[in-house]
């Protein structure tokens, strides 16, 4: 009989000093060659962890000496204050799954930490980009949510006393299409040091894309969201034989189903989100685009996206 060997727990830490220290010291303690580049990535999360974020820890792992991950629900990033106090706070399971994941450090720092005078004067601003599709629907949120990661990428990256070369990255699910995108250009429009690497959506077996949300729908309710990404591959398929991608079709299917209100599906530029409108109708379809899609399901609002071509 074999005994299973238990997962080192990540360590835990609450402030910005402990967390540089932690780095550093991970850092400088990684085997080998002392002038080897070391691999740093910091993955952010406001926890109520799923097997997505498994995968995203993990990709994150098989690339990098150290990983980092941080646990913060960012109230900036709520428009109803109800869905902050809702949202759920699930800390000890969390670290259970970033212990298997393969987490060297946890930074959960409490909110005085991270907005230690109160609600932030200056700010990034999310631009045209965040004014589309989820920002249309929830107005400042996008500015919210930069708030924080503006803050966690500088958090996250090597102390500069650090006495070895680090490459540092950042990593984020192609789940949240918009906010990566939104992130890639903050990072090369301000300068970051840091690399945006992005993990691809991950599914349930039947299709539907891994979400905290998720465990807030019914059973009849998550069968009905299956149609999301159905939808979706539809459109992929479309693609990959350079058809007409014909989007009014995919939207036909999610109408069929009662449980499900649409409120947007749209292809885009990947970059700029600017609809492609030339590609979704009777030309066939080349080069890359996004398609994104949003619905209400129940009281439950899902997202979700599929990389067309290349």
């Amino acid at each position: 009989m074999t005994i299973p060997v238990p997962t080192p727990s990540p360590r835990v830490v609450r402030t910005v000093a402990e967390l540089k220290a932690a780095t550093r010291a991970l850092l400088e303690a990684v085997p080998g060659d002392p002038n080897r580049m070391r691999r740093l990535a910091l993955v952010p999360t406001m926890g109520a962890l799923h097997a997505g974020h498994g995968t995203l820890v993990r990709s994150a792992r098989a690339e990098s000496d150290v990983v980092v991950v941080s646990l913060f629900v960012n109230r900036l990033q709520f428009n109803d204050p109800s869905d902050f106090e809702r949202y759920p706070r699930t800390p000890d399971d969390d670290v259970a799954l970033l212990a298997g994941a393969g987490a060297d450090l946890v930074f959960a720092p409490e909110e005085s930490e991270v907005y230690p005078d109160g609600r932030p004067l200056v700010t990034v601003s999310s631009g045209r980009l965040g004014e589309k599709f989820e920002g249309a629907s929830r107005p400042g949120h996008f500015d919210g949510m930069l708030a924080v990661v503006a803050k966690l990428l500088h958090y996250g990256a090597p102390p500069a006393e650090t006495g070895v070369p680090v490459r540092y990255r950042a990593y984020f699910g192609q789940k949240d299409a918009q906010q990566l995108a939104i992130i890639r250009r903050m990072v090369s429009d301000l300068a970051y040091p840091v690399g945006i690497a992005a993990v691809p959506v991950v599914r349930s077996p039947r299709g539907l894309a891994l979400s905290s949300r998720n465990r807030f729908l019914g059973t009849e309710e998550a069968e009905a969201a299956l149609v999301l990404s159905r939808a979706l591959f539809l459109l992929k398929e479309r693609a990959d034989a350079h058809e007409p991608l014909r989007v009014e079709d995919a939207e036909a299917l999610i109408a069929s189903q009662p449980l499900v209100r649409l409120d947007y599906l749209e292809v885009v530029d990947p970059g700029t989100l600017e609809p492609l409108a030339f590609n979704c109708r009777e030309t066939p379809f080349t080069g890359q685009a996004l398609a994104l899609v949003a619905a209400q399901v129940g009281s439950v609002r899902l997202i979700d996206n599929m990389p067309l071509g290349g």
